[in-house]
C-alpha cells in the first residue's frame, strides 16, 4: 500500500535527487514530504513507489511536478490577519524612523502576501522608502506572483481578511478586475524585486531591517529550521524585526536568545544589538 511507504524510502529518493537535480529536500519533516508523495502518485496513478522513484529521476518534466508539490503553495492576501494588525500597530512606527527599509520575505509562494505588506506600506505612505525582496526556490510561483494575477474566486476571503487587519481603504483601491481574475495594480509592484533563492542550499540573501518567513519552517525538521535561523540572524541588521508562522517558534533557546520578544502571540521578534557573531 502506499501508506506503508518507508522514511528510509523517502530518504534514498531525495538523496537521488539531490544528486541529480541538485534541489535539497532531505532535511524536510518526512511526514510532510510522504503526504505530499502519496497524493503525487494518487493524482498521477502511479501503483508503486518504486515507479514513482524512477520517473523521477528519469523525467525532469514530472520531476518538476513533485517539486512544485513540495513547495509551500499555502497562502491568501492577509493570512492571518491578526498578523498584520500587529505588524501595523507595532513595526510600522519603528520602520517609520528608517531612512530606508529593506524587507526580505522568504518562501512566498504565489505571492499574495507579498502584496499584502506592499499595500500594508502603501497605506502608512512607507512604501516609497522599501524594497522587498520576495524569494522562493519555485520558479512557477516566482512567476505567478511578479505577474500578481489571481482568481476572481479568492477576492471575497481577501477583502475579508484586508478589512480583520486594520485595512485602511478598500482591497479594490489597489486591484483592478478583469473578468474572472485580479490583476495587482503595476504601482505596487514596482518596489519589489523577485529572486529564486533556496532556503535549504543558498547563503544570505542580503543584510535587511525585516525578515517574513511565516509558515514554511513547520514542514522543515528541527536541523534544517536551525540552519535556516542562522542564516535569518546572519542576515538581519541589529534591531531588525524577524516575523514567523502563528504555529512556529525557535527550534533552540541558543536562536532565541539573539532575540527579544516583540509580540509574542503575533510570533514578532527583533535582533538585539549585541547579538552574537556565531551559534554555540
Amino acid at each position: 500500500m502506499m501508506s506503508e511507504i518507508t522514511i528510509s524510502e523517502i530518504n534514498d529518493l531525495f538523496e537521488s535527487v539531490y544528486k541529480t537535480y541538485g534541489y535539497d529536500f532531505r532535511e524536510y519533516n518526512p511526514d510532510h514530504l510522504k503526504r505530499r508523495l502519496i497524493n503525487r502518485m494518487a493524482l498521477s496513478q502511479i501503483g508503486s513507489f518504486g515507479e514513482l522513484k524512477r520517473r523521477v529521476i528519469a523525467e525532469p518534466v514530472f520531476s518538476s511536478l513533485i517539486f512544485k508539490d513540495l513547495s509551500i503553495q499555502v497562502t491568501e492576501m492577509f493570512r492571518d490577519s491578526s498578523f498584520y494588525e500587529a505588524f501595523r500597530a507595532s513595526v510600522i512606527p519603528f520602520i517609520k524612523t528608517y531612512p530606508f527599509v529593506k524587507i526580505w520575505q522568504a518562501g512566498i509562494a504565489s505571492g499574495e502576501e507579498v502584496y499584502s505588506i506592499a499595500i500594508l506600506l502603501r497605506e502608512e505612505n512607507l512604501y516609497d522608502k522599501c524594497m522587498i525582496y520576495a524569494t522562493d526556490f519555485n520558479q512557477h510561483a516566482l512567476e505567478q506572483g511578479m505577474e500578481g494575477v489571481y482568481p476572481e474566486s479568492k477576492i471575497k476571503k481577501y477583502i475579508r481578511n484586508y478589512q480583520q487587519a486594520g485595512g485602511k481603504a478598500s482591497l479594490s483601491d489597489y486591484i483592478v478586475h478583469d473578468y474572472n481574475r485580479i490583476i495587482i495594480n503595476s504601482d505596487l509592484r514596482k518596489n519589489i524585486v523577485w529572486a529564486n533563492h533556496n532556503l535549504v542550499t543558498d547563503k544570505v540573501f542580503s543584510e535587511v531591517n525585516i525578515i517574513l518567513c511565516r509558515n514554511v519552517m513547520i514542514y522543515f525538521n528541527k536541523e534544517l529550521q536551525e540552519k535556516v535561523h542562522a542564516l535569518f540572524l546572519e542576515s538581519l541588521a541589529n534591531g531588525g524585526f524577524l516575523c514567523l508562522g502563528m504555529n512556529e517558534s525557535f527550534p533552540a533557546s541558543s536562536i532565541m536568545k539573539n532575540y527579544s520578544t516583540f509580540d509574542v502571540r503575533n510570533k514578532i521578534f527583533k535582533k538585539k544589538y549585541r547579538a552574537l557573531s556565531h551559534m554555540k
